[in-house]
């Protein structure tokens, strides 16, 4: 049987004054899967966050979280999301204890189920032995945990996190995808922001953004293979020379990227030392590589990964 959707995206534009944030999108997030919105600062991807998550209100499209319009019925939806944010909403002069309690009152939780549900959480996230600690005095990783013990407090159907794995370790980025994975088993939806290339890669599907729109959708597996082959980047003083040569001799069509020259051929390796036979003196360096989710971005954007921050 096909998932049911959790989320529904149709034709969305978000403004603010003449900027486009976001630029008629639409798409479909389904149940039980962790999807990530992977794009640079300024791709739109957080104010898609604060759409779903109810933070700003709709300004053109539709849409339908767990059944119910994010138009007209947000109370609902706010009633069974729970929102992990990029910035700390921890109240630093409390305790883990009191910092949880407080958010299940928020939730209309009252004793003893407020009890059992933060002691549950608590111990889920190895957090029992700094229940009675301020928050102050935890690090980032454990902070994090904090977070997610509040989002997950009133037991939601969908998780909604923007940038989770900001500020964190290795260590700490490892234990919050160990945890989103249980999460994801007990049939949770998660939906996250990240602008980390080898987080997105975690994700069950991933959509690239790229200024408001929509660049591609699919399986990290699917979006890596749909690049084509293998990613030749070479350095040149000539970029312009080099790529007119090698569209002549080869009949193939190099892309020009920040100075250098890039291909994407099947069987990478071959090509080495046509190339280099062929133009050994423009050619400074080559490097080969696999596909990576940089690689669909720059196929599908035309642009550097990083450059999108601009």
């Amino acid at each position: 049987m096909p998932a049911e959707p959790a989320i529904v995206v149709s034709d969305v534009t978000h403004r603010y004054g003449e900027r486009v944030a976001v630029d008629q999108l639409s798409l479909t997030i389904n149940e039980g899967e962790i999807f990530v919105f992977l794009g640079p600062n300024g791709s739109g991807k957080t104010t898609l966050f604060r759409l779903l998550s109810t933070l700003i209100p709709m300004q053109a499209g539709e849409v339908t979280v767990l059944g119910h319009k994010l138009h007209g019925e947000t109370s609902v939806v706010r009633s069974r999301i729970g929102v992990v944010f990029q910035a700390a909403s921890l109240d630093k002069k409390l305790t883990v204890a009191e910092n949880l309690a407080h958010q299940g009152r928020l939730y209309g939780l009252r004793p003893p189920a407020l009890g059992e549900r933060s002691e549950a959480l608590l111990a889920t996230l190895g957090l029992t032995d700094r229940r009675n600690e301020l928050v102050e005095t935890l690090s980032g990783g454990m902070r994090r945990r904090v977070e997610l013990a509040k989002g997950m407090l009133h037991e939601p159907d969908l998780l909604l996190l923007d940038e989770p794995s900001t500020g964190l370790d290795p260590g700490a980025r490892f234990d919050l995808w160990d945890y989103l994975q249980t999460l994801k088993s007990q049939g949770v939806t998660i939906v996250l922001t990240t602008h980390m290339l080898e987080e997105a890669e975690k994700a069950d599907r991933i959509a690239i953004m790229d200024q408001g729109k929509l660049a591609a959708l699919d399986t990290p597996a699917a979006l890596q293979a749909s690049v084509g082959g293998d990613s030749i980047t070479i350095q040149t003083d000539r970029p312009d020379i080099l790529s007119q040569g090698i569209r002549d001799r080869f009949q193939c069509e190099p892309t020009l990227l920040d100075g250098t020259v890039r291909l994407e051929q099947p069987d990478g390796h071959q090509w080495i030392s046509r190339l280099v036979e062929a133009f050994p003196e423009e050619i400074q360096a080559i490097t080969l590589g696999r596909p990576t989710l940089e690689d669909v971005f720059i196929a599908r954007t035309g642009h550097r990964y990083w450059n999108g921050e601009e």
